[in-house]
């Protein structure tokens, strides 16, 4: 593997760190790209691609590139559990504080292709961003490990469970409800990506952020201004 090369293609600003320090790491050699155009330009040079790695990245993987290289994207759930969007939000909306980040080989079916590995990720932490941070820095050393032992992806194995993407009317905060839940609805949106969780009273939009949960209480930033014509 010493003289191979892997892109990895990352399009969020959590990526950056993580990917530099892999970069010092690996004996291969890395292309970093941050979208479809350096994607394209990284591809059109005609070097031997091993891999390319997708580290949450925003845009539609063309066949043209899955069917021809050797794709692996990471999702943040024990798949065939939890295929599909919004991974991050649907399972902490279904309540869970722990699940498994899964590295998977990209094919035609969405989050359908065989797993080279999985590992264990919390879901504890005070925004989505701070969660991603940390998903983003075990995708980086799960690429040094399928790298150096040159781990073969297997069949996806149990009862498959579709998740549906959020929609951005999915994050008006509740109003009611346990505040753990309240808590929760507004730190699973603290990331770029998604509106965040916002109220709609009269003319004014408030948007929360930074959730603090102690002493029966919740506090959180609040951002209030005008909506804009419809």
């Amino acid at each position: 593997m010493s003289h191979s090369t892997i892109i990895i293609a990352g399009s969020r600003p959590w990526n950056r760190g993580a990917v530099e320090k892999l970069t010092l790491s690996l004996s291969a050699k890395v292309i970093s790209v941050v979208d479809r155009k350096t994607l394209d330009e990284a591809l059109s040079i005609g070097e031997n691609i091993r891999f390319i790695f997708f580290l949450h990245w925003s845009f539609i993987v063309p066949k043209r590139i899955t069917e021809n290289y050797e794709c692996v994207c990471f999702h943040m759930t024990d798949v065939p559990y939890g295929r599909g969007g919004s991974p991050l939000q649907n399972l902490i909306a279904c309540g869970h504080k722990a699940t498994k980040l899964t590295a998977l080989q990209m094919v035609s079916e969405l989050d359908a292709g065989p797993v080279y590995l999985k590992r264990d990720l919390s879901l504890e932490g005070s925004s989505a961003e701070e969660i991603y941070m940390r998903a983003s820095a075990l995708s980086c050393r799960m690429i040094e490990e399928i790298m150096t032992k040159e781990i073969k992806p297997k069949p996806q194995v149990g009862k498959v469970v579709e998740f549906a993407r959020r929609t951005p009317d999915q994050s008006v905060l509740p109003l009611t409800g346990e505040l753990d839940m309240i808590h929760d609805h507004i730190r699973m949106l603290d990331a770029e990506g998604y509106p965040h969780a916002f109220l709609e009273i009269g003319n004014l939009r408030f948007e929360f952020t930074r959730s603090t949960r102690y002493d029966g209480k919740i506090q959180a930033n609040v951002e209030i201004t005008e909506k804009k014509p419809s």
